[in-house]
Protein backbone atom coordinates (compact mmCIF):
# COMPACT_ATOMS: atom_id res chain seq x y z
CA UNK A 1 0.00 0.00 0.00
CA UNK A 2 1.58 3.13 -1.00
CA UNK A 3 2.79 5.84 2.14
CA UNK A 4 0.68 8.25 1.27
CA UNK A 5 -2.63 6.17 1.45
CA UNK A 6 -1.68 4.45 4.54
CA UNK A 7 -1.05 7.79 6.44
CA UNK A 8 -4.43 9.35 4.83
CA UNK A 9 -5.96 6.29 6.15
CA UNK A 10 -4.70 6.89 9.66
CA UNK A 11 -4.62 10.56 10.08
CA UNK A 12 -6.83 11.50 7.46
CA UNK A 13 -6.67 14.23 4.70
CA UNK A 14 -7.32 17.79 2.84
CA UNK A 15 -8.91 18.56 -0.01
CA UNK A 16 -6.09 18.71 -2.62
CA UNK A 17 -3.37 16.87 -0.48
CA UNK A 18 -2.82 14.50 -3.41
CA UNK A 19 -3.84 13.42 -7.22
CA UNK A 20 -7.44 12.24 -6.31
CA UNK A 21 -8.11 14.07 -2.74
CA UNK A 22 -11.51 15.76 -3.88
CA UNK A 23 -12.61 16.22 -0.48
CA UNK A 24 -11.43 16.48 2.84
CA UNK A 25 -11.26 12.96 4.66
CA UNK A 26 -10.83 12.12 8.16
CA UNK A 27 -8.67 9.28 9.31
CA UNK A 28 -8.87 6.36 11.16
CA UNK A 29 -7.96 7.97 14.47
CA UNK A 30 -10.11 11.31 14.35
CA UNK A 31 -13.00 8.53 13.61
CA UNK A 32 -12.43 6.28 16.75
CA UNK A 33 -12.92 9.43 18.82
CA UNK A 34 -13.32 8.19 22.26
CA UNK A 35 -12.58 4.42 21.40
CA UNK A 36 -9.82 2.12 20.29
CA UNK A 37 -8.21 1.82 17.28
CA UNK A 38 -6.26 -1.51 16.66
CA UNK A 39 -3.81 -1.56 14.36
CA UNK A 40 -2.34 -5.09 12.83
CA UNK A 41 0.77 -5.81 11.30
CA UNK A 42 2.65 -2.73 12.94
CA UNK A 43 5.77 -3.98 11.76
CA UNK A 44 5.51 -3.00 8.34
CA UNK A 45 4.58 0.66 8.43
CA UNK A 46 6.99 2.41 6.56
CA UNK A 47 9.59 4.74 8.76
CA UNK A 48 7.89 7.77 7.57
CA UNK A 49 4.59 6.35 8.75
CA UNK A 50 6.57 5.17 12.34
CA UNK A 51 7.81 8.72 12.70
CA UNK A 52 4.33 10.44 12.15
CA UNK A 53 2.80 7.68 14.49
CA UNK A 54 5.34 8.39 17.36
CA UNK A 55 5.00 11.60 16.82
CA UNK A 56 0.91 11.59 17.67
CA UNK A 57 1.73 9.43 20.74
CA UNK A 58 4.16 11.58 22.01
CA UNK A 59 1.78 14.83 21.82
CA UNK A 60 -1.84 13.14 21.05
CA UNK A 61 -1.89 15.45 18.23
CA UNK A 62 -2.27 14.74 14.48
CA UNK A 63 -2.19 16.89 11.50
CA UNK A 64 -4.03 15.81 8.08
CA UNK A 65 -2.13 14.95 5.14
CA UNK A 66 -1.86 18.48 3.66
CA UNK A 67 -3.29 19.98 6.15
CA UNK A 68 -1.58 22.91 9.04
CA UNK A 69 -3.71 22.13 11.76
CA UNK A 70 -3.34 20.00 14.89
CA UNK A 71 -5.92 17.55 15.67
CA UNK A 72 -6.15 16.18 19.47
CA UNK A 73 -8.64 13.01 19.07
CA UNK A 74 -9.11 10.63 22.39
CA UNK A 75 -8.22 7.32 21.09
CA UNK A 76 -6.36 4.44 22.63
CA UNK A 77 -4.30 2.61 20.55
CA UNK A 78 -3.69 -1.28 20.59
CA UNK A 79 -1.14 -2.57 17.99
CA UNK A 80 -0.27 -5.93 16.84
CA UNK A 81 2.75 -7.75 14.76
CA UNK A 82 3.01 -11.44 13.82
CA UNK A 83 7.01 -10.05 13.69
CA UNK A 84 9.24 -9.87 16.86
CA UNK A 85 9.63 -5.95 16.64
CA UNK A 86 12.62 -6.28 19.00
CA UNK A 87 14.02 -7.74 16.03
CA UNK A 88 12.30 -5.40 13.84
CA UNK A 89 14.26 -2.82 16.36
CA UNK A 90 17.67 -4.61 16.11
CA UNK A 91 17.68 -4.72 12.55
CA UNK A 92 16.62 -1.19 12.40
CA UNK A 93 13.49 -1.92 10.10
CA UNK A 94 11.22 -0.20 13.18
CA UNK A 95 11.83 2.76 15.27
CA UNK A 96 13.21 2.27 18.56
CA UNK A 97 11.75 4.86 20.36
CA UNK A 98 8.24 4.24 18.50
CA UNK A 99 8.83 0.16 20.18
CA UNK A 100 9.14 1.66 23.63
CA UNK A 101 6.35 4.15 23.13
CA UNK A 102 3.37 1.01 22.10
CA UNK A 103 5.45 -1.24 24.60
CA UNK A 104 3.25 0.01 27.69
CA UNK A 105 1.52 -3.44 28.24
CA UNK A 106 2.88 -6.27 25.76
CA UNK A 107 0.62 -9.03 25.35
CA UNK A 108 2.36 -12.65 23.65
CA UNK A 109 -0.49 -15.07 22.01
CA UNK A 110 1.58 -18.01 21.77
CA UNK A 111 1.16 -20.30 18.59
CA UNK A 112 -2.21 -22.74 18.34
CA UNK A 113 0.48 -25.45 17.94
CA UNK A 114 1.84 -24.75 21.35
CA UNK A 115 -1.95 -24.90 22.37
CA UNK A 116 -3.59 -28.22 21.35
CA UNK A 117 -5.89 -27.86 23.89
CA UNK A 118 -7.85 -25.08 22.21
CA UNK A 119 -8.21 -26.45 18.71
CA UNK A 120 -11.30 -28.47 19.40
CA UNK A 121 -12.67 -26.21 21.56
CA UNK A 122 -12.12 -23.03 18.88
CA UNK A 123 -13.33 -25.18 16.19
CA UNK A 124 -16.60 -26.01 17.56
CA UNK A 125 -17.11 -22.59 17.83
CA UNK A 126 -15.85 -21.89 14.66
CA UNK A 127 -18.33 -24.70 13.43
CA UNK A 128 -21.58 -22.83 15.15
CA UNK A 129 -20.55 -19.42 14.16
CA UNK A 130 -19.84 -20.49 10.60
CA UNK A 131 -23.23 -22.77 10.45
CA UNK A 132 -25.31 -19.86 11.49
CA UNK A 133 -23.97 -17.24 9.22
CA UNK A 134 -24.17 -20.33 6.06
CA UNK A 135 -28.13 -20.84 7.23
CA UNK A 136 -27.02 -24.22 7.74
CA UNK A 137 -28.20 -26.46 10.92
CA UNK A 138 -26.08 -27.06 13.40
CA UNK A 139 -22.82 -29.62 12.47
CA UNK A 140 -21.36 -31.61 14.71
CA UNK A 141 -17.11 -32.97 13.61
CA UNK A 142 -16.68 -36.79 13.43
CA UNK A 143 -14.25 -38.49 15.85
CA UNK A 144 -11.55 -38.74 12.39
CA UNK A 145 -12.42 -35.09 11.99
CA UNK A 146 -11.20 -34.22 15.52
CA UNK A 147 -8.52 -36.35 15.28
CA UNK A 148 -6.90 -34.83 12.15
CA UNK A 149 -7.79 -30.64 13.56
CA UNK A 150 -5.90 -31.83 16.65
CA UNK A 151 -2.64 -33.45 14.44
CA UNK A 152 -2.51 -30.37 12.07
CA UNK A 153 0.40 -28.04 13.28
CA UNK A 154 -1.84 -25.24 12.17
CA UNK A 155 1.33 -22.37 10.74
CA UNK A 156 -1.81 -19.86 10.09
CA UNK A 157 -2.74 -20.29 13.44
CA UNK A 158 -6.32 -19.32 14.12
CA UNK A 159 -7.42 -17.77 11.10
CA UNK A 160 -5.95 -20.83 9.18
CA UNK A 161 -8.42 -22.65 11.50
CA UNK A 162 -10.91 -20.46 11.36
CA UNK A 163 -10.89 -20.61 7.32
CA UNK A 164 -10.81 -24.56 7.24
CA UNK A 165 -13.50 -24.50 9.30
CA UNK A 166 -15.69 -21.97 7.23
CA UNK A 167 -14.81 -23.91 4.18
CA UNK A 168 -15.95 -27.50 5.97
CA UNK A 169 -19.19 -26.10 6.88
CA UNK A 170 -19.85 -24.53 3.37
CA UNK A 171 -19.29 -27.72 1.82
CA UNK A 172 -20.85 -29.86 4.40
CA UNK A 173 -24.41 -31.44 3.31
CA UNK A 174 -25.17 -33.93 6.09
CA UNK A 175 -24.64 -32.02 9.41
CA UNK A 176 -21.19 -33.65 10.08
CA UNK A 177 -17.85 -32.69 9.26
Amino acid sequence: IPETLIESRLFGHEKGAFTGAAERQIGLFESAEGGTVFLDEIGNLTPAVQAKLLQFLNDHTLTRLGGNKAIRPDVRLIAASNLSLNTLVSQGRFREDLFYRLNVIYLYTPSLASRPEDILPLSRHFLGLFASEQGKPQAVFTPDAEAKLRRHLWPGNVRELANVIQRAVIFSRAGQI
